[in-house]
């Protein structure tokens, strides 16, 4: 245990105070996932202006393999349960604790609530194609009662889990004895009522649905929609509306596959329903164009109800330019007012009632440009990067590479950029906002253009619907920053 001093200058002023709590955990349990995956805890309590931390270390494995390397992560509607998926197929569940007395300056921790493995890899025989067990997106259900639903898929099937706790135990059976052998009938002489009987606490994760076949390509997203009966996916090239109690067929909403493929010029890259109206849709492209649909209009929504799209500039165009526009993730504001988008090197924010142009464009990396040769040569060119909002919809964040992840506050144009990684929590470290220097002088807390691991990248990123807790997947570590009261 290392206690430690860290100062931070206030560059980020208006930010919403975010005095944060940090465990740095490992995407894994030492009693629940494979052996060669460990955990650790980095509580850090900070400000932009001050930090303070503490460090608990268990043994480390410094290099990531492939089934441990997170794939999604994503907060349920009240930020109580934290679900993270990866590239097993295993779905890992934190719980935030409750404040403990004895440390009230906390507000409790997120720690492992329930492991299961969701989706196994599977062989296509039809099309002898294999099917991964990655798990590409986790939505939860809105919660009813004392249970927990979350739908989860992989390239091809959605499934609907059931999270729930059992604490009791019913014992006194008439027919059975309590090692669960059946008792010989002309032996029992008296009736018993059976009772509960109080046990350790189990958490249970059960199937509920299983949605398949409904899709040639891959999935690459999947939305609850506001009504809560039913939800979207969709791949590359169709949207399917299911509801939520029927697994055996689903409606097809939009379709852009053309008649003869080699006419294909775009595909969809994500969509997700507005959290209001469960009518209303988007979908975006890799031509980086957004499509607003409203299902009342038709069946099928090839026809779109807005069109969302920023004229490119000219001069700009370059052999990389579609590339860099297309858009890898869409997200609604809360308030559903807004949506935002991000494509290769920005994060854009659109207004729903102005089709041609975003009202707010943050640059992510722009210092990249220059290296868009290099990056198209490694296949990093064609990294999905997520985004979120912040509960009151007046910041916004995103990844980047190095593990830095950058945020925005909307009201004041003012951004940090912050990184996410052990090396940086070293016992007497520094955190501080990080910079990158893109040529001449470089000054002694920047790092150069030419120095960022392209291998350490933030792709998934969620932010707590209500607090400022915000949860950073790199690589197979998952990082939660939580606000500190004072």
């Amino acid at each position: 245990m290392f206690q430690n001093i860290l100062k931070i200058p206030n560059v980020l002023p208006s930010f919403p105070n975010l005095f944060i709590s940090v465990w740095l955990v490992l995407h894994a349990l030492l009693h629940k996932l494979p052996s060669n995956t460990w955990i650790l805890y980095l509580k850090l309590k900070t400000s932009i202006k001050n930090m303070h931390f503490s460090v608990d270390t268990a043994n480390l494995k410094k290099t990531a393999n492939k089934p441990d390397i997170i794939s999604t992560v994503e907060f349920n509607y009240s930020g109580e349960l934290l679900a993270t998926g990866d590239k097993g197929g295993r779905v890992v569940i934190f719980q935030h604790e409750q404040e403990s007395k004895n440390r009230p300056h906390l507000r409790g921790e997120y720690n492992v609530y329930s492991t299961f493995q969701s989706h196994e890899p599977e062989f296509d025989y039809l099309k002898s194609l294999e099917i991964e067990e990655k798990i590409n997106k986790i939505r939860w259900l809105p919660q009813q009662n004392a249970a927990h639903f979350l739908l989860s898929t992989n390239d091809k099937t959605i499934k609907l889990w059931k999270i729930s706790e059992r604490d009791k135990r019913a014992e006194g059976y008439n027919l059975k004895d309590e090692d669960g052998r059946l008792r010989d009938p002309f032996r029992i002489t008296s009736l018993r009522v059976p009772v509960l009987m109080p046990m350790g606490l189990m958490v249970e994760a059960s199937p509920r649905r299983i949605f398949a076949n409904a899709h040639t390509y891959h999935i690459n997203s999947i939305s609850v929609n506001s009504d809560h009966e039913t939800y979207l996916s969709a791949d590359d090239l169709r949207i399917n509306l299911w509801h939520l109690e029927i697994t055996d067929r689903s409606f097809n909403i939009v379709d852009i596959k053309p008649a003869n493929m080699e006419e294909l010029t775009e595909v969809i890259t994500a969509a997700e329903c507005h959290p209001h109206q469960c009518n209303v849709f988007v979908y975006s492209s890799s031509k980086g164009t957004i499509r607003l649909c409203d299902m009342r209009a038709a069946a099928l929504c090839d026809r779109h109800s807005k069109f969302f799209e920023e004229p490119e500039d000219p001069s700009s165009r370059s052999f990389f330019s579609e590339i860099i526009s297309s858009i890898s993730d869409v997200k609604f504001s809360h308030s559903g007012r807004y949506m935002m988008t991000r494509d290769y090197l920005s994060v854009k924010v659109w207004d729903l009632n102005m089709e041609n142009r975003p009202v707010e464009t943050y640059q992510v990396h722009e210092y990249l440009r220059s290296k868009l040769c290099s990056l198209y040569e490694n296949d990093c060119i064609f990294d999905k990067f997520e985004c979120c909002w912040n509960g009151s919809d007046s910041a916004i964040m995103t990844g980047s590479y190095n593990n830095f992840f950058r945020m925005f506050d909307r009201n004041t144009r003012r951004d940090i950029t912050l990184e996410a990684s052990r090396e940086s929590s070293k016992p007497r470290a520094t955190l501080k906002p990080r910079k990158v220097s893109t040529g001449g002088k470089r000054k002694k807390d920047e790092i150069s253009v030419d120095s960022l691991d392209f291998n350490k990248k933030i792709l998934h990123t969620a932010w707590h619907p209500k607090d400022n807790v915000i949860a950073v997947a790199a690589t197979n570590n998952l990082y939660i920053f939580q606000d500190k009261i004072n």
